[in-house]
């Protein structure tokens, strides 16, 4: 049982796919696979994508800029150089996707985290805006990077209360030093309820701080390969965001050149083409409920057995909280369970868990796993 991979399977084991998406992509002419893009991407992709998810935002939607990225890493890649200076570092949760760390070394920043998680469970804002304040008094500056919603690894989501005290944090602290928000969106249409529920929360930021979404289709339109994405760039003063649209632009031809035009005619289609639309709508709800389903399952099982888990109520991953997570997860894995081993700030240990990737029926046998 492989609890590592992330994506999502079907069933049987195989990756699930939108059949609508496929077919976008096969009938994508050949000469668009040949040709170059423009260097920030077709201005009809970034038009679609920042519609895709502004479009319910008239207010963050106006201010909006994008440049295509090879997936929601080159988003990432390009918030980080272009938003902190070498040897500043990226704010991020104590619990976080490892390649965070990657793309911060390899463009000469650094990456600090806050304790994610309070003593009730929730996310602890006081520890964020602590360590924010320590930025802006060493570095004058902060990225501050929220995973949501479905944060990978842990599979929580925040509640209204807590994106508006992430907010409030955001915009007080902006009164100080430039602060910029970078929300990693990647598993949004995977949440339970509205996806874009928290976009409402972030329009106090309009004109306050830069607010930056790492946007990407991979796991939206089940493409992982095609490594469509873009950054999406909300900044209130029209004059700085033309700077950054030029700045982000140069960034793209100093790195990859452009990308794939192939790929961003096709997730146009999708996202332009309100019928092809529909249909992907329509099969990502089926994705959607074989993933909720297994959250169901893994929910009700873990609590007979004890797991230590935070709120899980959608996403492709969650973390199980163990002591010695290395040895456990060794032990496991003789058993032919496989999962991921991580540790956070005090060294304390958690297993993370992709059940995007384990079938409804092998949930029990996992949770007994996990519970040995």
């Amino acid at each position: 049982m492989n609890a590592t991979v992330g994506a999502l399977l079907d069933e049987e084991g195989n990756l699930a796919i939108l059949p609508t998406a496929a077919r976008a992509v096969r009938e994508v002419k050949g000469a668009d696979w040949a040709t170059y893009a423009p260097i920030a991407g077709t201005p009809e992709f970034l038009r679609a994508a920042i519609h895709d998810l502004l479009g319910s935002e008239p207010d963050l939607e106006q201010t909006a800029i994008a440049v295509a990225t090879p997936g929601g890493s080159g988003a990432l890649r390009h918030a980080i150089a272009n938003f902190l200076e070498p040897g500043q570092a990226l704010l991020t949760t104590s619990w976080f996707w490892g390649p965070y760390q990657t793309l911060c070394d390899e463009s000469d920043r650094k990456l600090e985290s806050f304790e994610m998680f309070d003593e009730d469970g929730g996310l602890d804002v006081e520890a964020l805006d602590a360590m924010v304040g320590r930025q802006i008094d060493r570095q004058k500056r902060a990225l501050v990077c929220i995973n949501d919603p479905c944060h990978n690894p842990t599979g929580y989501s925040m509640t209204d209360d807590e994106w508006r005290a992430v907010v409030e944090c955001i915009a007080a602290r902006s009164a100080q030093a430039p602060v910029t928000l970078l929300v990693d969106c990647a598993y949004f249409l995977y949440a339970a309820g509205d996806p874009r529920a928290f976009l409402r929360h972030l329009r106090p930021l309009v004109g306050r701080a830069p607010i930056l979404f790492a946007w990407s289709a991979s796991k939206s339109f089940t493409h992982y390969g095609l490594r469509v994405g873009a950054l999406i760039a909300c900044v209130g003063d029209s004059r700085e965001r033309k700077q950054i649209g030029s700045a982000l632009a140069y960034s793209c031809r100093g790195t990859w050149a452009n990308c794939n035009r192939g790929g961003l005619v096709a997730i146009t289609r999708l996202l332009d083409d309100s019928d092809m639309a529909r249909a992907c709508d329509l099969e990502r709800a089926e994705l959607r409920s074989l993933l909720h389903a297994r959250v169901e399952a893994f929910n009700r099982l873990g609590r007979g057995r004890g797991l230590r888990h935070r709120r899980y109520e959608g996403g492709f991953f969650v973390t199980v909280f163990t002591p010695q997570a290395r040895e456990k997860s060794a032990a496991m894995r003789a058993h032919g369970v496989y999962v991921v081993p991580q540790s956070g700030h005090a060294g304390d240990g958690a297993l993370r868990v992709a059940l995007c990737s384990v079938a409804l029926r092998d949930v029990a046998t996992l949770v007994d796993a996990l519970s040995v």
